[in-house]
This record gives structure tokens, C-alpha cells and sequence, in this order.
């Protein structure tokens, strides 16, 4: 049970993290999935951001919790960008 409640808290934390996120940032971290998921590449990286931009709303965390893989992607999505999570742990 208290692995349940661990992960009923990690998600809810999670969730209030992304809508704490002004409207950019989430429109960045939904581009971001997408560009890990393969839904394009570096060379459209303003596409996906626009689609994103055009599909945001006001559901984005519940979206993004709701994606399988999306710790997989999002990182995947970093490092095309030559990034990784550590290189942002600090400022977390």
C-alpha cells in the first residue's frame, strides 16, 4: 500500500510541476516528447513546435503523465539536442 501512496505522490508532484510550467514551457516539454517519440527530427524541430503550440490546452499535464515511455522519450529528445538530465539536475 505505501507503494501505492509513493506513486499517487510522485505522479500528483509531478503533475503540479508541468502546470506550474508557464505556457511556453509547456508547449516546449509536449514538443520535446514528440521530438524523443520520433515524431520528427531536429530539422523540423519548429514544426513540432508549432503543432504543439496549436494543440496546447489547458490538459498538458495529464497528457504527458498519461504517455507511456515519456521519461524514454523526453530523454531521447535531449540527447538530440546533445543534452541529458544530469546536464539540468542542478537546477532542479
Amino acid at each position: 500500500m505505501a507503494e501505492d501512496h509513493s506513486k499517487s505522490t510522485d505522479r500528483s508532484e509531478l503533475s503540479r510541476f508541468i502546470r506550474d510550467l508557464n505556457v511556453d514551457e509547456q508547449i516546449d516539454l509536449v514538443a520535446l516528447m514528440w521530438l524523443g517519440r520520433g515524431d520528427g527530427d531536429l530539422d523540423n524541430w519548429r514544426d513540432l513546435r508549432s503543432e504543439a503550440e496549436r494543440a496546447h490546452n489547458n490538459r498538458t499535464a495529464s497528457y504527458l503523465i498519461g504517455t507511456p515511455m515519456l521519461a524514454d522519450y523526453l530523454e531521447e529528445a535531449l540527447s538530440q539536442f546533445g543534452k541529458s538530465f544530469e546536464d539540468f539536475e542542478e537546477h532542479l
